[in-house]
């Protein structure tokens, strides 16, 4: 574990108040707020080759980079909570169902993968994986290979292992690398504007 001051850029940015009921209104309004990032990042689409890119797994490694394991573990549980209970957080919803329903279906695996991501990603940054643009590339790397796997194995049960590829990966290749360098360069400059830190 770090011996700096700060083990998050969260606890950096907004650090955790001597009171209990200050502690837990200011988890609760990371985790609704992270939970609010994540529907907005699953709703944007942006024009991409060869399909449109979307946003939601740079959200999902990058709360884990901020909030820690545990927070951002919190965080996207919530997120599927809302889901579950029927909200339109996910993409694709309302149009193409809600609920479990939804959550069953051909994305029911990366669902998964996003809360074992942003927990590894978390857990790399309390170790100060978060702060060189080289350790954070390899720390988000690894957290869309998690969210690949799970994805992937979830699908192919439903379709088979080389069309799940075809259908679930292959298409998002240049995206996922893309967001893997916007966030190798994000999260260290984002630390470049917190006092005190140490790398």
């Amino acid at each position: 574990m770090r011996q700096d001051q700060f083990s998050t850029l969260a606890s950096a940015l907004w650090p955790a108040a001597q009171v209990s009921a200050a502690r837990t209104a200011r988890l609760m309004m990371l985790a609704f707020g992270g939970t609010v990032a994540l529907t907005v990042s699953a709703k944007v689409q942006v024009p991409f080759y060869p399909v449109p890119l979307t946003l939601q797994t740079l959200v999902v490694l990058l709360l884990g980079a901020a909030y820690g394991s545990r927070l951002a573990s919190a965080t996207i549980a919530l997120y599927l909570l809302e889901g579950a209970l029927g909200l339109p957080v996910f993409a694709g919803t309302p149009e193409k169902g809600v609920g479990l329903a939804y959550m069953m279906g051909p994305t029911g695996g990366f669902l998964i993968g996003f809360l074992i991501a942003a927990a590894f990603v978390g857990f790399c940054a309390e170790r100060g994986l978060d702060r060189s643009i080289s350790k954070v590339l390899a720390v988000m790397t690894i957290g869309h290979g998690l969210i690949f796997a799970c994805g992937l194995s979830w699908l192919a049960m439903m379709i088979g292992w080389p069309t799940a590829y075809y259908a679930g990966a292959e298409p998002f290749l240049l995206a996922t690398l893309v967001k893997t360098l916007l966030a190798g360069v994000l999260m260290p400059c984002l630390w470049m504007f917190v006092p005190g830190k140490q790398d």
